[in-house]
């Protein structure tokens, strides 16, 4: 088969399409025809040698994937060749094919076409990970989700809508603000020309957000305190702005807030096929029934990834960017 490889970290062109042994599926494993994956910001970071994978997993980049069962290892019940699945990958989906554990793998949702269903789990598994299953979003209560318009911000501002929240995004200019709002945002801060905690103590009539989903990090931890609620939760899930920042722990005590951070990648399979499951149980039938879908901005093939990581890079997306894999 071919994949993207990176025989040295460096810039979008360091990804080479490169012809690489076929996966073989281990006990409760199978192997998946990829159809589409899709770039996240840690493909990114392992592109420019600062996120290498875990040990014995795939080298090759690529944390999702859509596509059909070829074959099934050892032990594996539930599943069979031919089923057209999206998946949680741990690496490898810039691939033709990929073994993936049976407790990451996700049905195609109902009315999602195979190409688009890559765009969902890595999404899904994060928000509904983060914001519902630790930050326990509540109906009634505020979100405020930095970077609207990404992938990521997609998709949280359409589940947290969802279940009756209200939703405050950040995002870079009026053209991703406007699509934040057609997915349903409430609050809508240019961070460019607005400080979004004075923006969001006025829309909140002082209050706060009660959950702020954060991909900035360090850059962002002070004002993030300042615009919590009280009892306000923090998840933390990127570093975009930094790894070390300093915390005003009275300003947290004052307000009963926490501060949580996360990784989705390195967790156990356990742990995963638990995210997995509840994304499964909670968010599939929403994506079913049409009330949160999928946000795909551009479609790219996959032999040519160096031009979708410009892309990402230079933020120039609203939702995911796809990497379309040849199909044999």
């Amino acid at each position: 088969m071919h994949a993207i490889t990176i025989p040295e970290p460096g810039g979008p062109d360091a990804l080479v399409w490169a012809e690489v042994p076929d996966p073989v599926p281990a006990e409760g494993e199978v192997l998946v025809e990829v159809v589409a994956s899709a770039v996240n910001r840690a493909d990114l970071l392992q592109r420019q040698g600062h996120y290498d994978p875990p040990p014995g997993s795939s080298p090759y980049p690529g944390l999702e994937c859509s596509g059909r069962i070829v074959a099934l290892g050892p032990g594996v019940t539930g599943w069979s060749v031919g089923d057209e699945v999206c998946a949680l990958l741990v690496g490898g989906g810039y691939a033709q094919k990929v073994a993936v554990p049976v407790g990451q793998l996700l049905p195609r949702p109902e009315g999602v076409d195979l190409v688009t269903a890559a765009a969902l789990p890595e999404v899904a598994c994060t928000v509904w990970s983060n914001v519902f299953m630790l930050a326990h979003l509540r109906p009634g209560e505020t979100l405020l989700v930095h970077g609207g318009g990404s992938g990521i911000g997609t998709m949280a501002i359409q589940l947290a809508k969802a279940v009756g929240a209200r939703v405050a995004v950040t995002a870079g200019g009026p053209e991703k603000l406007a699509r934040c709002a057609e997915l349903g945002a409430d609050i809508l801060i240019d961070y460019r020309e607005q400080d979004f905690v004075e923006e969001l103590h006025k829309a909140t009539d002082g209050a706060g957000a009660d959950v702020i989903l954060d991909i900035v990090g360090a850059k962002y931890l002070d004002r993030n305190i300042k615009a919590l609620a009280v009892s306000g939760r923090l998840v933390v899930i990127g570093l975009q702005g930094g790894v070390k920042g300093e915390l005003n722990l009275g300003a947290l005590m004052a307000k009963r807030g926490a501060v949580l951070a996360t990784t989705l990648r390195s967790r156990p399979l356990n742990e995963k096929a638990a995210v997995v499951a509840a994304v499964r149980e909670h968010v599939w039938p929403l994506v079913s029934a049409g009330t949160v879908t999928p946000v795909v901005d551009r479609t790219v093939a996959m032999a040519d990834a160096a031009e979708a990581h410009r892309a990402v890079e230079a933020s120039s997306h609203v939702g995911k960017v796809l990497l379309l894999a040849p199909q044999e």
